[in-house]
């Protein structure tokens, strides 16, 4: 029986994409490839900039996933809270389209009775314990970033460790935007360790472009074609084998 898998893409940025595709199209697309789009957006006290946060949300909005605004001494406890919320969202959206199939398309999880829907709560938590996760990491790394740089590296380090005590597989991959020669740089390939990230970020450079959606666009890719090469199942599938 395959395993369910959640396959996330985690963005952090400061906002104010302003090359290439329009980053909440590229999110609305990764939603329809089924991978949903979180977005944590990183300011320094003083430089709330209102557009860049609005786009941080309106990327989550369309990507079918959870944004959040924070401080960067805040980052490390924000990254973790965000994806585990992310986890138990998708994992709640599957449920309830089971439910929707089984006893009718206005059918929810709120519409059971209350000892069914305790009972399916359980399996939502069980399964944010179990199942495999993918998480696709894209760091803006422009040069209004580059002072929150050493933050984002602190709090992807804690992530890793604090999903350690999961029972299902984790494997991360990380991308910088832009990169040194392309758009789009690939700082670590998928590993279920976070371990050299320390390297990784001693590659990066700093510039004023801002290529959100061509970095969204990329992360699609690799996520498709990780799944092409069958390292992940199908995230119906434990339902669907299971009975539920």
């Amino acid at each position: 029986m395959n395993k369910a898998t959640i396959r996330q893409i985690l963005l952090i940025t400061d906002g104010c994409s302003n090359a290439g595709e329009d980053p909440v199209a590229m999110a609305g697309l990764a939603k329809e490839e089924g991978f949903s789009v979180n977005v944590i957006g990183i300011m320094d006290e003083g430089d709330e900039d209102e557009r860049g946060m609005t786009e941080v949300e309106q990327i989550a909005k369309a990507g079918g996933g959870m944004s959040d605004v924070v401080y960067a001494k805040h980052l490390s406890h924000t990254v973790q809270m965000v994806t585990r919320k992310a986890m138990t969202q998708t994992i709640y959206g599957v449920v309830n389209r089971e439910i929707q199939q089984i006893l009718g398309a206005n059918r929810q999880v709120e519409d059971l009775e209350p000892e069914k829907r305790e009972e399916l709560m359980e399996v939502v938590d069980e399964l944010g314990e179990t199942a495999n996760l993918d998480i696709l990491i894209l760091v803006d790394t422009s040069a209004s970033m580059k002072n929150k740089i050493p933050r984002v590296q602190e709090a992807l380090l804690d992530l890793s460790l604090s999903l350690r005590s999961r029972s299902g597989e984790n494997h991360f991959c990380l991308y910088s935007f832009p990169g040194k020669r392309e758009e789009v740089e690939r700082l670590l390939s998928w590993t279920p360790e976070m371990d050299s990230l320390k390297g990784a970020f001693k590659k990066l450079s700093s510039s004023g472009v801002t290529p959100t959606g061509p970095a969204i666009m990329e992360a699609i890719r690799v996520h498709s074609k990780r799944m092409k090469r069958g390292f992940t199942g199908d995230e119906t599938a434990y339902f669907e084998e299971s009975g539920m």
